[in-house]
């Protein structure tokens, strides 16, 4: 067995949410309320979907899509564009810091046969999701951490630049009066794009990426980037991803379980709704965070749940961009 493939196999058995950005306004957008794919409905492939309203994400993927490329190149096009984006203050350039004022940022993506390659705790490099995609296909491992993945992306001709806004540097300096750490539901906890990609030869791919949790713990690693947790992709069954509190993700290593759940024949919205229901059986605080979870298989058919009302699905299909208000555990009130 080769060593990428023993960690990867190893790794799953061992074991975001998004700020209002300039995203919410990139294009028209049908919006409907709690939909899903029927079971007998045929496949209508290319299909990409992501977390929360990232719809210049969507975008940028579905023109990948549309013109007959991969689903793994489409997923990182579509990341990237989050990545680049100053304005959301959760993912990549810009990103809020951690409690000592540092970006850290997490990504991983993950292809159709399975490999997978992952950075945490990376500083100084805009575009996580990338050099996630070279430790998948020009190294031997599949995860590099802080100053070896820095060093790594530099390596790879990627070039170190300050990520901390100014902006964000404001907000820290006003954070620091109380240093208190209060996640806002919805809200401060919008910490990850996750996304999936089926192509026109019905091959599925995903990725996450993010500068996690506002001003958390230096050195904290939530779970976007970990295999199984904030994303996993199974090509014969479909694929599953991730955001909220990464630490409950985490616990109930959430994605895995999700399509494992489809294997087992649940639908993506059903293997949701148990995944959330999986964490707030076990968590008697549930009330005070937030988790969301969007799944697609093979047949293109998506489903999402959540555990507060507020969260959504953006999906590009057919050349049209939807935004699907998720189901939630707690219902609105």
């Amino acid at each position: 067995m080769k060593r990428r493939n023993f960690i990867k196999k190893a790794s799953v058995t061992g074991l975001g949410i998004a700020t209002v950005s300039s995203s919410l306004i990139a294009c028209k957008e049908t919006i409907q309320e709690y939909a899903i794919a029927k079971k007998d409905e045929k496949a209508v492939l290319p299909v990409v979907v992501a977390t929360w309203r990232f719809h210049n994400a969507t975008k940028a993927a579905w023109e990948v899509l549309k013109n007959g490329g991969t689903a793994i190149d489409a997923i990182e096009q579509g990341c990237r564009v989050e990545e680049a984006d100053v304005n959301n203050t959760t993912v990549g350039n810009g990103g809020t810091p951690d409690r000592d004022g540092h970006v850290t940022l997490d990504a991983c993506i993950m292809n159709k046969e399975g490999n997978y390659g992952a950075v945490v705790c990376m500083e100084n490099i805009a575009h996580p999701i990338s050099v996630a995609r070279k430790v998948m296909e020009d190294t031997p491992h599949v995860l590099l951490a802080g100053k070896g993945a820095e060093e790594f992306a530099v390596s790879k001709g990627f070039v170190r630049e300050n990520l901390l806004t100014a902006s964000r540097k404001k907000a820290w300096e006003k954070w620091k009066e109380k240093s208190e750490y209060k996640p806002i539901i919805n809200i401060e906890n919008h910490d990850t794009i996750g996304m999936l990609a089926i192509d026109k030869n019905g091959d599925i791919s995903g990725g996450c990426t993010t500068s996690g949790l506002a001003y958390k713990m230096a050195g904290r690693v939530g779970d976007s980037a970990v295999i199984g947790s904030g994303l996993f992709i199974d090509n014969a069954i479909g694929g599953a991803t991730a955001t909220g509190m990464g630490e409950e993700v985490l616990k109930t290593v959430g994605s895995f379980l999700i399509v494992e759940l489809m294997r087992q024949g649940r639908t993506p919205q059903e293997a949701c709704e148990e995944g959330v229901k999986r964490i707030v059986s076990s968590n008697l605080n549930y009330k005070n965070f937030q988790v969301g979870y969007v799944a697609l298989n093979k047949k293109g058919e998506f489903g999402s749940y959540c555990i507060h009302p507020g969260f959504g699905v953006s999906k590009y299909q057919e050349d049209k961009q939807t935004y699907i208000a998720s189901g939630s555990y707690i219902q609105k009130k």
